[in-house]
């Protein structure tokens, strides 16, 4: 990884470590991915962006294998999403064929902005909602 992707990464990860995160996970609106913590077993609550279609919910994750809740996902797929502050039960894929860079056009433009601005290896997530 190249020193301006390290420093992107690291600056991003404290600001939404320390301030980002625990705000937007308690403003009700705002969608948030509850994985289950590979290593302590508790829920884990992270604010993103993305998409609701149809039964699947769609995200880009910034920095791909190295944020934890990818690896969450990876250690245990089922997930819950908080959406329009209601939450749905699903599973979690993740999808490193997918293109996410076009994925992340069809997603909504300010999360997707930020997204575009500060990842540095993006990875595509597809929750597929529980009925």
């Amino acid at each position: 990884m190249s020193r301006l992707a390290e420093l992107k990464f690291r600056t991003a990860t404290a600001v939404q470590r320390r301030l980002a995160n625990p705000l937007m996970r308690r403003f009700p609106p705002h969608t948030v991915l509850e994985t289950t913590g590979r290593v302590s077993g508790l829920a884990r609550r992270t604010p993103v962006g993305g998409r609701r279609v149809g039964d699947s919910f769609w995200l880009v994750s910034e920095f791909g294998e190295r944020s934890q809740y990818i690896r969450n996902i990876r250690a245990d797929p089922r997930v819950r999403v908080r959406i329009g502050g209601r939450w749905h039960a699903g599973t979690a894929h993740v999808l490193p064929e997918d293109d996410a860079g076009a994925r992340l056009r069809r997603l909504p433009r300010l999360n997707s902005a930020a997204v575009r601005a500060i990842g540095t290896d993006l990875l595509t997530v597809r929750v597929d909602l529980d009925g």
